[in-house]
């Protein structure tokens, strides 16, 4: 298969991801490591993806979808160039992650569960980080803010735009 662009954001999907499956070996403890490799590969764990994992691992397909589901670092959807994820345990939801949540909407103008329509930013709410200390807190892909104001956000976010991402 030839590799295509996302519709939806900036990432290349490796079309070919039976080469990537195939990489492991066919025991049920390389689930997790297959839907990571999947997930740097294509950008996010589709469908016919999922099913294939489950054909090389001899699962059920539903086993498969339920591991991509239950872990909030898996996407089963085209993801943004940069995700935003916001923490809403007790801590963050008490220290102020309601506030943080408009704000970030606010200046995306999306929703959370939502991807922007230039496929710069999906916003999404979490349940931990285990950055209690600091809370409320945000991830923007890999990087870690924590002790928010909603004020805060459109300088943080600005740090991802066109011309920093």
């Amino acid at each position: 298969m030839e590799s295509r662009e996302c519709p939806n954001c900036s990432r290349i999907v490796n079309g070919d991801f039976r080469a990537v499956i195939r990489k492991f070996n066919r025991d049920r403890g390389s689930l997790i490591p297959i839907l990571h490799a999947l997930q740097d590969s294509m950008g996010y764990l589709s469908s016919e993806a999922m099913e294939e994992v489950a054909d090389w691992l001899s699962i059920p397909a539903s086993e498969v979808y339920g591991t991509a589901t239950f872990y909030t670092l898996f996407a089963t959807k085209p993801l943004g160039r940069h995700v935003i994820r916001l923490c809403d345990s007790t801590p963050c939801h008490i220290e102020g992650s309601k506030t943080i949540k408009g704000a970030i909407e606010k200046h995306l103008g999306i929703s959370a569960g939502q991807t922007t329509d230039d496929g710069q930013f999906t916003f999404e709410i979490v349940s931990c980080f285990g950055l209690c200390g600091v809370a409320p807190a945000i991830m923007v892909d890999e990087d870690v803010y924590g002790n928010l104001t909603p004020e805060a956000m459109p300088a943080i976010l600005s740090k991802y735009g066109e011309e920093g991402g």
